[in-house]
């Protein structure tokens, strides 16, 4: 830890945990459905259920689809805010197995149809992290440029994505490979020093055996 994650985020509070880190996976959520979101669901999970109304969760997850950061004072007003952009959201409970107290499941939908679930945890002091992306067991932060890459398990996909990465001096930082069954579906989670252009992305969805690119800024 440094010490900006001792002192916590610059935030509307009252809570990093409850209201920054909600925010933040929020916000981490709308940059990857990558498109102006229609539908909101967030069943919220422990903690966040039984003392997120207090601290603001359920407003700060809605702020952070809307675009908001953790400062932004606008975080109070965001259900009022929503309903003028015509975000549709629903709240429920869930109990979700050996996750963290601070967890949120968010199923969200944009206004051109694309859809996006995500399972992520406010870890304290505006740290999240994210555990499930449309149904697939990953793990990221965040605070790296994020490449996530649905794929099929075979030969090939990972060497072909270094290798496009390497071509165009992007520097990995932490890879991660996940699967659902040989032969089944994978995925690769790459975090890199620096940020992949959008030609870069656009080549790999060249690739067939590819199902499905997200890139989180």
């Amino acid at each position: 830890m440094n010490i900006f994650d001792i002192l916590g985020p610059i935030m509307v509070g009252p809570s990093s945990s409850h209201t920054a880190g909600a925010v933040r996976i929020g916000l981490v959520a709308r940059k990857l459905l990558g498109e102006k979101p229609v539908f909101m669901e967030m069943c919220l999970h422990g903690s966040f259920a039984d003392t997120g109304e207090g601290h603001g969760t359920d407003k700060a997850l809605v702020a952070g689809m809307l675009l908001m950061n953790t400062d932004d004072e606008r975080i109070p007003h965001s259900f009022d805010i929503a309903k003028q952009e015509n975000l549709q959201i629903i709240k429920c409970v869930v109990n979700l197995k050996d996750a963290h107290p601070n967890t949120v499941l968010l199923k969200v939908c944009g206004e051109n149809g694309t859809k996006l679930e995500l399972v992520a945890s406010s870890l304290g002091g505006g740290r999240i992290k994210v555990y499930e992306l449309d149904g697939m067991k990953v793990e990221f932060t965040g605070n790296y440029p994020t490449l996530i890459i649905r794929n099929l398990d075979k030969p090939g996909p990972v060497a072909h994505v270094t290798a496009r990465l390497l071509e165009n001096k992007v520097n990995i930082a932490n890879m991660q490979l996940y699967r659902d069954s040989k032969g089944g579906y994978a995925a690769m989670v790459i975090e890199s020093d620096d940020k992949i252009s959008k030609d870069i992305i656009d080549d790999l969805q060249k690739m067939e055996s590819l199902v499905k690119i997200s890139y989180l800024e």
